[in-house]
């Protein structure tokens, strides 16, 4: 990587407020999704009231969608709206492991503690935390907590398609074999 690329100068994009762009009613970035995640996720009054936990099933709501913006489309290519859910999570639920179909997205953790699994290891994620991942990333959302967590949710095109794999992403701690 160049020594004078803007990650390696600022870092992570998401960790730098001053770099990244207001909320936008019609994001067209990676960082505009986030921008308008950070800001759904500042508007408490909007989100907490619909939050619910249910002990048999994952709930979830779809909090807003967003038809195509007119000519969001490059040439031969659909236009293509995006959809904003809120989950929650009780302990011991998890998503399995899955992809995202043709949707990019933006996961925000909102209250409560989220623990990521990739191919790549186990992340805990707090309040505030976000991941942003394009089409077919492969991941494991679960509360390994003791209390629940709720979290916010932006795919880009909306949510049509959420394969599931059989084999999860990376062990518990708990379930590590030494090598």
């Amino acid at each position: 990587m160049n020594s004078d690329s803007d990650l390696s100068i600022a870092g992570d994009i998401l960790e730098v407020q001053h770099l990244l762009q207001p909320a936008s009613p019609h994001p067209s970035t990676v960082a505009g999704f986030a921008g308008l995640a950070r800001s759904i996720a500042a508007d408490r009054a909007r989100w907490a009231p619909l939050v619910r936990y249910d002990a048999t099933t994952r709930w979830y709501h779809r909090l807003h969608a967003v038809p195509p913006a007119p000519g969001s489309a490059r040439s031969g290519e659909a236009s293509l709206g995006y959809e904003v859910w809120l989950l929650s999570w009780v302990p011991g639920q998890g998503s399995g492991r899955h992809d995202h179909g043709p949707s990019s997205g933006v996961l925000t953790v909102l209250e409560g503690e989220l623990t990521e699994r990739t191919e790549r290891g186990a992340q805990t994620l707090d309040p505030g935390a976000q991941r942003v991942f394009a089409p077919g990333y492969v991941h494991e959302v679960v509360n390994d907590s003791l209390e629940p967590a709720v979290s916010l949710h932006i795919y880009f095109p909306g949510l049509t398609d959420m394969p599931m794999h059989a084999a999860r992403c990376a062990p518990a701690a708990e379930d590590a074999v030494p090598v």
